[in-house]
């Protein structure tokens, strides 16, 4: 952890899902606190910093509103950017993004027949076809348009649900065009995050590969995944290079330890070792190998990202190795 001077931490699916906070997540990011600023970042816009704070400090955490970067203040600040002062803006989502656009400087609206110039869009559970079709009717006059994050889906404690992204397509269908994107993975929410927390060596913490991955490549800086929410140990073997994290841990308790030993090229402890036979990727133990899973999978990315093409199955060499495929999810192809 000395090498970073702020965590960019990510919500739905990392610190929390639904109204809980995962195990190990609250005192894992307080004990970090001694070393680190923490931001906290999140895609859902659905919520204004003031509540998403509240929510945090509910759950025990430490933390000053200022510390909450969401993507309807980076959807806002966006639009302040290219529209006049009290300019009107067609809100599709919640009454904090409303706040967000007033902040600055701008009028929100609900119908097109306020003739506003722009559309932004965040999730909200109440968003149904009456304001989906007044922003569809602007979107074909060809007002500007910003999305404040395009996930397809959204954690919860009952399964994946509705996200944003799926309703922004939706949009896009109707309209023929594509929206500016705020959140992550786009740059915008993670550099107001950066420039808030004054940081010079952030590394941004997350669930997903798509969203929070691609975002720290967005900003050129390090990341960790968690295995706690959207992305998988079958992710993980097929992603793409700008997709591909620094470090992977099952949950935000490697914070606690050696983060250097969770790196997944050129690092980790020894015990694990993965190779290829063919297309097939083989998982060995070796003396050492202990019940950390996650261990076994970093192997299993190193040897998955370095061979050429695709990889057809996975398999293990031992009992013990193919014990730690079925646990992680991974089957031979």
């Amino acid at each position: 952890m000395s090498g970073y001077d702020a965590l960019l931490v990510d919500l739905d699916g990392t610190v929390y899902k639904g109204p809980s906070a995962i195990d190990g997540a609250v005192e894992s990011l307080e004990a970090a606190r001694a070393t680190a600023t923490i931001s906290y970042v999140t895609n859902n816009a659905s919520r204004g910093p003031d509540e998403v704070a509240g929510h945090l400090r509910e759950l025990g955490l430490t933390l000053e509103t200022e510390d909450v970067v969401t993507s309807a203040q980076a959807g806002a600040a966006v639009l302040g950017e290219q529209c006049e002062p009290g300019a009107k803006v067609l809100v599709v989502g919640t009454e904090a993004l409303c706040e967000e656009i007033r902040l600055v400087g701008l009028e929100p609206v609900r119908s097109d027949e306020d003739d506003p110039i722009a559309v932004v869009q965040g999730h909200s559970p109440e968003t149904g076809w009456p304001i989906l079709a007044e922003a569809t009717l602007a979107l074909r006059r060809g007002v500007i348009w910003v999305a404040c994050n395009v996930d397809p889906t959204l954690p919860h404690e009952r399964g994946m649900m509705l996200g944003n992204g799926s309703l922004v397509a939706a949009l896009e269908l109707a309209s023929g065009r594509e929206p500016q994107v705020a959140g992550k993975p786009a740059a915008p929410l993670l550099q107001q995050a950066i420039e808030r927390a004054g940081a010079q060596h952030p590394l941004i913490i997350g669930d997903r590969l798509d969203t929070d991955i691609a975002g720290a490549h967005a900003v050129d800086t390090d990341s960790l995944l968690v295995l706690t929410g959207v992305s998988t140990a079958a992710d993980l073997l097929v992603a793409p290079p700008e997709y591909r994290p620094t470090f992977l841990g099952a949950d935000l308790r490697v914070l606690d330890g050696d983060l250097e030993a969770t790196r997944v090229v050129d690092g980790g402890p020894a015990g694990w070792r993965a190779d290829r036979d063919g297309d097939t990727l083989v998982l060995h133990s070796e003396d050492g190998a202990g019940d950390d899973d996650v261990a076994a999978l970093r192997a299993l990315c190193r040897a998955a990202w370095d061979g050429a093409g695709d990889h057809d199955g996975v398999r293990g060499d031992d009992d013990r190795a193919e014990k730690v495929i079925t646990t992680l999810g991974l089957r031979e192809g």
